[in-house]
């Protein structure tokens, strides 16, 4: 007689699934991971217990949530400036020096006068060159001479500005821009006597308070920036005062 086989237990498929959310501390970013686990009994044997086979490894899906084009663009604008601290801000000195000496030209001079573009190339060069690396190099000797930024560092920032830094610039502005117009040594010192004081005094009016903003509220790196985009107006006022007549000599 045939021996009766014992009727086949077939265990239903186990389907485990996770939702797992991950947040980023800053919450711009989520990633949902899904994980998928399939197992198969095999038939119950009457030789040993039924195993298990795993024929579907674990699926992760991962979707990245990117955070707003605005907000992407800044980071990237920082990054920019991090990466390539020098020629960023003199190029933007340049432009800041080009756009100020277009204002100052529609201002100042009379419509009869055609439009100078060699001053302006003039003041472009002038603004990557030397004024660009300068207001580089300056914040941070500043910030490492005087790494706090309470008031009374701040204040110490605003007087070496206005007494170190500030006159010096003035004096090489004058002087330079005097002596890419052909200027003689002797013309350049009769400019800088009659032009340098008035705007010196012009200057502690305005700066202080924008070098109050920028020293205590704006971080080390984008200082000069923020210096930079102050300095427009001031460009415009000194780039008329470099475009007056020269002194004469006899």
């Amino acid at each position: 007689k045939w021996r009766e086989k014992p009727p086949l237990r077939i265990q239903s498929m186990a389907e485990t699934v996770d939702h797992r959310l991950n947040r980023s501390s800053d919450r711009e970013k989520s990633t949902t991971t899904t994980t998928f686990q399939c197992s198969y009994p095999f038939p119950h044997s009457p030789y040993g217990k039924p195993k298990n086979l795993s024929l579907c490894p674990s699926v992760v899906l991962s979707s990245p949530i990117s955070s707003t084009t605005s907000s992407a663009s800044k980071v990237g604008f920082v990054s920019k400036i991090s990466l390539a601290p020098f020629s960023l801000k003199a190029s933007l000195a340049a432009f800041i020096y080009t756009a100020a000496d277009l204002s100052s030209q529609m201002i100042a001079q009379p419509s009869s006068e055609p439009y100078d573009l060699v001053r302006t190339l003039r003041m472009a060069g002038y603004g990557m060159l030397i004024l660009g690396p300068s207001v580089h190099f300056w914040f941070n000797f500043v910030s490492k001479a005087l790494p706090q930024r309470d008031l009374i560092t701040t204040l110490k920032k605003i007087v070496l500005g206005q007494t170190i830094y500030g006159p010096a610039m003035t004096v090489v502005f004058f002087s330079v821009n005097a002596g890419l117009q052909g200027e003689t040594g002797a013309e350049i010192v009769g400019r800088l006597k009659r032009d340098l004081i008035p705007t010196m005094i012009n200057g502690v009016m305005y700066w202080p308070i924008c070098d109050f903003v920028t020293f205590k509220f704006i971080p080390v790196h984008l200082q000069p920036l923020v210096s930079n985009s102050f300095s427009y107006l001031w460009t415009v006022y000194i780039t008329y005062m470099a475009s007056l007549e020269k002194v004469a000599t006899e």
